[in-house]
């Protein structure tokens, strides 16, 4: 059993301990808006903030996010329904194709911002470079990132109260 801030919520799972955090977020607390994708940590599809911290869902253990905080793409938003930034941004830049990818590209996009709110191409290049777009709109997604960067610090850095 673990018990986890999800999203501002306190939440208990009680399942095998061992079992990927992505299982028990999509499967278990009825989160699917991280997404499988290679199962591997090598995609990026599964990124979510763990402790503030953007991570592999898919390779994170549970027992190691017991007593964490962890934000999903449904926890981004503001309290106040107000999408983050980054989240805009998206929209406004048409970033999204086939969009698979976009929960894990906007949850390491919002960690970057956060932590470099004016990022350089080559901050951009290194918060994402583990994040795979099979449709290839890194384009749009650096525009994007820059976009959101653009807005005021507050809102571009701090769009959610869950990390």
């Amino acid at each position: 059993m673990a018990t986890l801030t999800v999203n501002g919520e306190a939440r208990t799972v009680d399942v095998d301990p061992q079992m990927p955090l992505l299982w028990a977020i999509r499967e278990h607390l009825k989160l699917p808006g991280t997404k499988f994708g290679c199962g591997i940590a090598q995609c990026g599809a599964c990124t979510v903030h763990l402790n503030g911290a953007p991570v592999r869902a898919c390779s994170v253990p549970l027992s190691a996010a017991d007593g964490g905080e962890v934000t999903t793409i449904e926890g981004v938003a503001g309290q106040d329904g107000a999408l983050h930034a980054v989240q805009q941004a998206w929209i406004d830049v048409q970033v999204p194709q086939c969009g698979y990818c976009q929960s894990g590209q906007i949850m390491s996009a919002v960690a970057l911002l956060r932590d470099k709110p004016n990022p350089t191409d080559a901050d951009i290049d290194a918060a994402m470079r583990g994040n795979i777009c099979r449709c290839g709109a890194y384009g749009r997604i650096r525009a994007a990132i820059k976009a959101a960067a653009s807005q005021t610090p507050s809102r571009a850095a701090g769009g959610s109260n869950h990390g």
